[in-house]
């Protein structure tokens, strides 16, 4: 769109372009200040970057919390094709196994203390 204007409007193009390199340096240098720095010993798993085992352990929860929820509706469902309970054998079930994957999620996560055997 710059290029779009007649020659007679490029004139000042070179010192707008240096005011706008000033600009956008002082706002990098800003931004850096602001930044917080990683301490020498903390390597790049320290932030959180690099490390898989994060990953892994998103899924593994939000895995248990689907399959809570997944296993309560099938339940749920074959009670109600079964005995006829249409629709509160889904409703229970599905309640149920939400919260069933609730609590193993936080049990995964380390909030809860797994039960004593």
């Amino acid at each position: 769109m710059a290029d779009d204007r007649p020659p007679s409007d490029r004139r000042g193009s070179a010192a707008e372009d240096a005011a706008l390199r000033a600009r956008l340096r002082r706002l990098g240098e800003q931004i850096g200040a602001l930044t917080p720095r990683p301490k020498a010993d903390d390597g790049p798993s320290a932030q959180g970057r690099g490390d898989p085992s994060n990953l892994a352990r998103a899924l593994r929860l939000s895995s248990e919390f689907i399959a809570g929820i997944l296993l309560g509706g099938f339940i749920g469902w074959l009670v109600d094709y079964f005995l006829g309970w249409s629709p509160w054998g889904l409703i229970v079930f599905l309640m149920l196994g939400f919260a069933a994957g609730t609590l193993n999620a936080m049990r995964s996560a380390g909030l809860i203390r797994p039960q004593d055997k």
